[in-house]
């Protein structure tokens, strides 16, 4: 396994979400919500949305997919970040989140977007067969971040663990940890020193 880029939850009590710069004053300023980002409507609601269709028994009503913040708990040091965004240490309420396997929706994305294409109408039968036992298999194997801390599925191989946090976080929980751009990660002290 990697070396990880921070140190463990249980020692810096934070999770860590990223945002595009672009959206980052407003972060800073307003907070973090579920809704707040112009692509949630267009590009992510109807696929959360069908995650949540298929959750099974087990799983808390207060856990809504298309409800939460996502974050990670970790980054492994070969992680390819995505430029111009920014990592944040963000302080959570661990009795409000959820931890599953990404790995399960992630594998689902690019069939739910394109099967509407004509080209790429097989993806609805990937999606009513592998895809639906991906996301069942996604929600089975998910529990609560407190259990996580226990059993800690995140370490699991294959097991890329995304927190949803089912809360608001304030700006006052919120820290710039990375901004990344196509050529560098650099701590906002460097950045600082080399552009201000």
């Amino acid at each position: 396994m990697d070396p990880m880029i921070f140190p463990e939850y249980k020692k810096t009590g934070v999770v860590y979400h990223i945002v595009s710069l672009n959206d980052l004053k407003q972060v800073l300023t307003e907070g973090i919500r579920y809704d707040d980002k112009a692509t949630y409507e267009t590009k992510y609601y109807e696929f959360h949305k069908i995650i949540d269709a298929h959750k099974t028994k087990k799983i808390p009503d207060w856990v809504i997919r298309r409800k939460a913040i996502f974050a990670s708990l970790n980054y492994p040091e070969s992680h390819q970040f995505h430029s111009h965004t920014a990592i944040l240490a963000v302080r959570i309420d661990p009795k409000r989140c959820w931890v599953a396997n990404e790995n399960c929706a992630n594998e689902i994305y690019e069939p739910f977007v394109l099967q509407e294409m004509d080209e790429f109408c097989g993806c609805k039968k990937y999606l009513a067969t592998e895809g639906k036992a991906l996301l069942t298999k996604y929600w089975e194997t998910s529990l609560s971040f407190m259990d996580n801390q226990i059993y800690r599925y995140d370490l699991q191989e294959g097991y890329d663990a995304e927190v949803l946090i089912q809360h608001a976080i304030p700006p006052e929980d919120i820290e710039i940890r990375y901004i990344i751009s196509d050529h560098r990660m650099m701590d906002v002290k460097s950045w600082k020193q080399r552009f201000c």
